[in-house]
């Protein structure tokens, strides 16, 4: 084993308000395809949907404590601004504090959210929300249709430079002409008076609605944010709390008693950003709810530690991966690039590092996402094959293999474990030698934007529960969110198609033809897909274990 080099990179952390043009990181979780509604024509030859309110809390008529708080461990977000979001730390306040038409609810059905209800065209292209009449910003002015145009023209606005607007609403009829400066607003949104919006896609496609409850078109106040460069630190939003309190060592999110659904039965939630260790906190009853690191999942797991009874587990629709830009040498081979996935054991990584919280993955898609293939074999661990295929690459053939770097995100200073496996495999099985350098989360989300690293550690959590969300958004080759420069025009072709296939067992196939291609030509190398363990205080009433992209602590509470 040659000797392995780790450079800490630490890059100074500005604050928020120098991060608040910057975007976090990849999606969210989801379980399941959402819900569709058979509906029925109105006069206008439209299939009307007129959804019901989907339930947020608990079913039960336990007696709550009307003033009670709820303590969790919280992270920096880089942005509050939800036109630029991308990062699962940013969304989980701005799903609280803004909102959009629709959203997800807690079994990941589109739910109306400002719309009370929407009709679809017959050609399935024109989408038609009215807006309820109670839904107030949180300073009493009342949401129009106007606020809609605006927010998501600015989302797609030249002048904010979004990475994620077009790949959530590109699908708008001229959203990428407005967004590369082309036109003076975008043609497919229409208020058609202070209650009803339409909005026309270029095509029918059966996931759009979905795009919708991603935050990038969520609505914001355009007086506040046009008089004020720092409108993210106090915003004037439609969600169900406030933001009371924005601070280095916490973030305070307040009930908001204007909000229009069903009131939070929470007066407050406290994030607390600079404390111990989140389980020891949570034993000294600091905190009320925590996500358990792989350290402790042993010790939770003992059915003897009174821990266990507190404890949920439930799958993630996520996949962590390390991903190879074919731009840059020595991953613009494509022998390298298949030679690296050989090399790595994924189930040693999945139950000896991890610990089982997480299961090795062997393409893109998690199991239970609609389209996984249980039959799929992805690139298999095998070192013999690793090392011909290395050999036989035009680049060790020329001698030209150059520094290859590996790029983490935090600020730890330490090598994080999957990195230190991931090196260690490569190293032993391959016999070349990697540096390690590590990135503050703000930095490593903008050099990711801009294709920046040669080799580099991340993760995708489903924004939507399609898998269109994965396939689409991470592999076509004109995505933002594509960031190894992975282009291949069959895969194009078939993701294109995929988009507007209505036939479901068509779309199954078509991305599932395109994963089997990708994971072939290795641009990512998929690692696992995770399993969150958490421990639940007995005091709180309301959790569900989906954890999906939408406003969850609606639903918690503290039991009287």
């Amino acid at each position: 084993m040659t000797k392995r080099r780790w450079l800490i990179l630490l890059l100074v952390v500005l604050g928020l308000c120098a991060l608040t043009a910057l975007c976090g990181t990849v999606g969210w979780l989801a379980y399941e395809r959402w819900g569709e509604s058979d509906g029925g024509k109105d006069d206008d030859d439209t299939v009307l949907v007129t959804p019901t309110r989907a339930s947020q809390g608990d079913d039960t008529q336990e007696e709550f404590d009307a003033d009670g708080e709820l303590r969790l461990a919280g992270g920096i977000p880089p942005t509050l601004d939800p036109g630029v979001v991308q990062d699962a730390t940013s969304a989980e306040y701005i799903v609280h504090l803004f909102s959009g038409l629709v959203r997800l609810d807690n079994n990941l059905e589109i739910a109306p959210d400002l719309a009370e209800n929407w009709t679809i065209s017959e050609d399935g292209r024109t989408y038609r929300f009215e807006l309820r009449s109670e839904a107030t910003f949180q300073d009493g002015r009342r949401v129009t249709a106007e606020d809609v145009v605006y927010s998501i023209e600015r989302a797609l606005s030249p002048e904010l430079e979004s990475p994620v607007a077009l790949g959530y609403l590109g699908d708008i009829e001229g959203a990428a002409a407005y967004a590369m400066g082309q036109a003076g607003g975008v043609e497919g949104l229409a208020a058609v008076d202070e209650g009803t919006i339409e909005i026309r896609i270029d095509a029918p496609k059966a996931f759009f609605l979905a795009k919708l409850t991603y935050p990038t078109s969520y609505v914001v106040d355009r007086e506040q944010v046009e008089s004020d460069d720092e409108w993210t630190t106090s915003p004037n939003g439609t969600g169900p709390f406030v933001l009371d309190e924005l601070s280095a060592s916490r973030i305070v999110l307040e009930r908001n008693a204007r909000y229009y659904g069903t009131m939070p039965k929470l007066a407050r939630v406290t994030y607390l950003l600079d404390g111990g260790l989140p389980i020891t906190m949570y034993e000294s009853d600091e905190l009320d709810l925590v996500e358990i690191g792989v350290g402790e999942i042993e010790r939770v797991l003992d059915p003897y530690n009174a821990l266990n009874d507190e404890l949920v587990i439930s799958s993630e629709l996520s996949v962590q991966y390390l991903g190879l830009n074919v731009d840059l040498p020595p991953f613009d081979d494509p022998l390298v690039r298949q030679a690296f996935a050989h090399a790595i054991d994924r189930d040693k990584i999945a139950e000896l590092v991890l610990k089982g919280s997480a299961t090795a993955a062997v393409g893109v898609l998690p199991p239970g996402m609609p389209d996984f293939d249980p039959t799929f074999e992805g690139i298999v661990y095998d070192p013999e094959r690793a090392r011909d295929l290395l050999a036989a690459s035009e680049t060790v053939q020329a001698g030209v293999m150059p520094e290859i770097v590996l790029t983490v995100s935090g600020t730890s200073g330490s090598m994080p474990p999957v990195a230190g496996a991931v090196v260690a495999m490569i190293e032993e099985n391959l016999g070349l030698e990697i540096m390690v350098e590590q990135v503050e989360w703000g930095y490593f989300l903008r050099d990711l934007n801009w294709n920046r690293y040669q080799m580099f550690s991340a993760g995708w959590i489903a924004d939507y529960p399609d898998s269109q969300n994965f396939m689409d958004l991470l592999f076509h080759s004109q995505s933002g969110q594509n960031h190894t420069g992975y282009a291949n025009p069959q895969v194009d072709a078939l993701l294109e198609q995929a988009r507007v296939e209505q036939d479901g067992m068509e779309r199954e196939r078509l991305y599932r033809k395109a994963e089997a291609i990708v994971v072939g030509e290795a641009p990512w190398i998929p690692l696992t897909h995770g399993v969150t363990y958490t421990l639940v205080k007995p005091s709180l009433g309301g959790y569900h274990a989906s954890a999906g992209l939408y406003p969850w602590l609606v639903d918690i509470y503290q039991k009287e």
